[in-house]
């Protein structure tokens, strides 16, 4: 096997590839990253056996093989090299590789071991817009659990009915929903699958993601496909809750509040929360004013008022200021929120509406 490649496009491959090597397995091929090359296209594949990245990018190939290396240890290389044409020689039981005047020897593995990649056959799929949706998953990836043994609270709910874009995220003490509008490619028949917000996350900030993404699903599978690159990650089983029941019709009290004003308020008093993370919110309705309050039996307490727009009755709630952080900063672009509450022991529910409509639910904290 002989082969160059420019040392930009390397690296750039190398950083897709190298988010599905596994970190810490006792198998040392699962930390390797297959080389390929074939008819001009230099493949790359990565897998921790949960996952599995596939990419490729045009070589000059002199000799046609395939390699496994260290992953770390080539993509560590190639970041120190220069700009330059990098070429690779396949010597047995090394691999050697040039860049301008550095030479370097690397131990191969047995490409024979390294896991085949997925096969499969996409049973549903549809094509989105990326940059509206990594704005989406953007919204409500960060309220997925993280807690192993609740697997499908760890998923995000894509679904895509009559071009409406729909994703939602809970761990159960905060429920996150964003909507949008947006041509798809999929039929009259609804798409629906639960996809891990880690996976969503990572898919969609790699380089080189392209204007549009398809997204397949098979019976254990979900595969993500974009230009040269293909992400294929195991399907998350269970049942996601039945959010749509905790979603009060009405409310008693809707407030209209200033993004900008409302983030900066909500450091300022949050600072003294230091051991208790509780925020009490207290919304007057005759005087237009909400006050925010924390107090800490060490520390002392502080307050701040700020100017409102308020329908409804007077009420006060205490709520997870690091939650309600998220849901700020979430709804960044946007000029207004709208909290909108039912009673002091009832959930909270912030929205935003625009391009993306947003909705946070976060239950109460004891006052």
């Amino acid at each position: 096997m002989k082969f160059s490649v420019s040392q930009s496009s390397l690296e750039q491959a190398l950083s897709i590839v190298g988010k599905g090597m596994a970190s810490n397995s006792t198998l040392p091929i699962l930390s390797g990253i297959y080389l390929k090359v074939r008819q001009g296209t230099l493949t790359l594949e990565a897998t921790d056996l949960t996952i599995s990245i596939r990419h490729e990018t045009p070589a000059n190939v002199e000799e046609e093989g395939e390699v496994v290396v260290s992953g770390k240890i080539l993509a560590n290389i190639v970041k120190t090299l220069s700009n330059a044409a990098v070429t690779f020689r396949d010597e047995g039981s090394l691999l050697t590789i040039t860049c301008e005047k550095s030479t370097f020897r690397l131990n191969t593995l047995e490409s024979s071991d390294f896991p085949e990649f997925p096969q499969y056959s996409l049973e549903r799929s549809i094509e989105l817009p990326s940059d509206l949706l990594t704005r989406m998953v953007d919204k409500v990836y960060r309220v997925t659990s993280r807690d192993s043994s609740r697997p499908v609270l760890g998923g995000v709910l894509l679904s895509v009915v009559d071009n409406t874009i729909r994703l939602v995220a809970t761990d159960s003490y905060r429920l996150a929903i964003c909507d949008s509008n947006t041509e798809t490619s999929t039929s009259e028949e609804e798409f629906v699958t639960l996809v891990a917000g880690t996976t969503l996350h990572e898919v969609l900030t790699m380089p080189s993601l392209e204007g549009r993404i398809l997204i397949g699903t098979t019976q254990s599978q979900v595969v993500f496909s974009f230009g040269t690159t293909t992400y294929v990650a195991r399907r998350i089983e269970g049942t996601f809750p039945n959010y749509k029941q905790l979603l009060p019709s009405s409310c008693n009290t809707s407030v209209t509040i200033d993004v900008e004003g409302f983030s900066a308020a909500l450091k300022r008093v949050s600072v003294i929360a230091l051991a208790n993370p509780s925020v009490r919110f207290d919304i007057d309705a005759d005087g237009k004013v909400m006050k925010l309050s924390a107090s800490s039996p060490d520390q002392g307490e502080s307050t701040e008022l700020l100017p409102v727009e308020v329908t409804g009755e007077s009420v006060a709630i205490a709520l997870n200021y690091h939650y309600v952080f998220d849901c700020v900063n979430a709804a960044s672009n946007e000029r207004q929120i709208t909290l909108e509450l039912q009673s002091t022991m009832q959930p909270g529910i912030f929205k935003s509406y625009g391009r993306i409509n947003y909705l946070y639910l976060l239950m109460p904290v004891r006052m």
